[in-house]
């Protein structure tokens, strides 16, 4: 046989061989870079809700994922859907990490939260003794904390009061908003912890509503600061509370629907005046609830004006034509103005 056949034969299935490598690497490489980028851009879920702080967000991942985040494992639905809260003091930004389980791929997503500024709230006329406690009530105090947190720390698994809360929280009372989440309070002149709660201004007995479906897991009637004060548990670490209540109507384990009575507005606790003080949890972080309650609706200047001149009038017949000529004009204005 032909010795120089042989060699070219050799060659050309060397050659062969060594193209038939590279092709596959090629191929290989074209084939898995998208499947690998895909699956990077599905590992790091994209989120809904409220990028800053006191903000809730939440996504959707594979339900083989585990997520932590900022160092707290994150519960999942068994669909893969989460919920998140960013306290009022996060960072410019943080880390979600999102691990698949199956096979132990692990991928980091930074996250940017917007710069939010807070107001300074002075509150005088508190009682002394809930600003510097005396030293008989310390006891009482620390029990007290050790009965919020251990209410605050289960995990109710309900994805119908999640579906509830991602749709919007009602307001458990309607009235002037006394004070907002995040302000720094000074009590009688002396620095005290940030406000994290909506005040919501109304007369004693104004009874008190569910925002959302939960589960009752703390019903107390005097704590020593919160006075009146009710947790609802919502599941998968959020949940509610409300302070200085006048009267608590529910008990531990109670499952409420939206709407459903949970007690009555008062001054308990510390406080200057009747109010409800609505707060709002995910895990140990403390978010805005009116981030996600639905609309505050606050009577519009122009009834307010009209409700006043009306009265003022409503003896007074004569002036009642010059009074209507007034509130139409009025109420042109303020359209007019609110669509500038």
């Amino acid at each position: 046989m032909d010795s120089s056949f042989l060699l070219r034969d050799y060659r050309v299935v060397c050659f062969s061989g060594a193209s038939m490598k590279l092709a596959f690497s090629v191929i290989l490489f074209f084939v898995t870079y998208p499947m690998v980028a895909i699956a990077e851009e599905a590992a790091c879920p994209q989120l809904e809700g409220n990028l800053q702080p006191g903000g809730l967000l939440w996504g959707t991942v594979a339900p083989t994922t585990a997520i932590v985040f900022e160092g707290i494992d994150v519960p999942t639905l068994p669909d893969g859907s989460f919920v998140l809260g960013l306290g009022r003091d996060a960072p410019s930004s943080v880390t979600l990490t999102v691990s698949v389980e199956t096979d132990g791929v692990s991928i980091s997503c930074d996250l940017d939260i917007a710069k939010r500024e807070y107001r300074i709230s002075r509150v005088e006329g508190v009682p002394q003794s809930t600003v510097t406690p005396p030293e008989e009530q310390l006891e009482r105090i620390r029990k007290e904390r050790q009965l919020v947190r251990a209410a605050k720390a289960q995990v109710i698994e309900n994805q119908t009061f999640l579906r509830a809360v991602q749709a919007g929280l009602a307001w458990p009372a309607e009235g002037r908003i006394s004070g907002v989440y995040g302000s720094q309070r000074f009590y009688n002149g002396k620095p005290g912890n940030p406000h994290y709660g909506v005040d919501i201004a109304r007369p004693t007995g104004t009874p008190v509503l569910a925002p959302g479906p939960g589960v009752v897991t703390l019903a107390e009637p005097d704590l020593f600061y919160s006075g009146g004060t009710v947790i609802l548990d919502h599941g998968y670490g959020l949940s509610s509370s409300f302070l200085h209540m006048s009267r608590v109507d529910v008990s531990v384990g109670d499952e409420l629907r939206t709407g459903d009575p949970l007690g009555a507005i008062g001054a308990t606790g510390r406080a200057t005046g009747p109010h409800l003080d609505w707060r709002m949890y995910w895990a140990d972080q403390r978010i805005d609830p009116a981030l996600l309650a639905l609309q505050h609706d606050d009577p519009s200047p122009h009834l307010i004006v009209a409700s006043l001149i009306m009265t003022f009038v409503s003896a007074k017949p004569i002036l009642l034509s010059s009074t209507m000529i007034l509130l139409r004009f009025f109420h042109t204005l303020c359209y007019k103005r609110l669509a500038v």
